[in-house]
């Protein structure tokens, strides 16, 4: 096993998600008193885990399309766009 590419994921998300709006509904949701907290992490856990999944099915198939390098500035690009969109708004 590559530990050094499982610390740098987990790490990379990790920090990603810190006050990203998954973690803050989630605390929502926990807050509730009558709601029971493992149920909360449980769905919360299933959920991320399902979307990470999705995110590697898809980068996957469209690393076989099309280059790593492209990849990364298309992501760059979406990451601006959205930034400027959040910030002209």
């Amino acid at each position: 096993m590559d530990w050094k590419v499982l610390l740098m994921v987990f790490g990379t998300i990790f920090v990603a998600e810190l006050g990203d709006k998954t973690q803050l509904a989630t605390m929502l949701l926990a807050a509730d008193k009558d709601t029971n907290r493992w149920l909360v992490f449980i769905g919360a856990s299933l959920a991320l885990i399902a979307a990470s999944g999705l995110g590697v099915l898809v980068g996957g198939a469209v690393s076989n399309w099309i280059g790593e390098r492209t990849l990364q500035i298309i992501a760059g690009l979406g990451f601006v766009a959205i930034g400027l969109w959040t910030l002209l708004r």
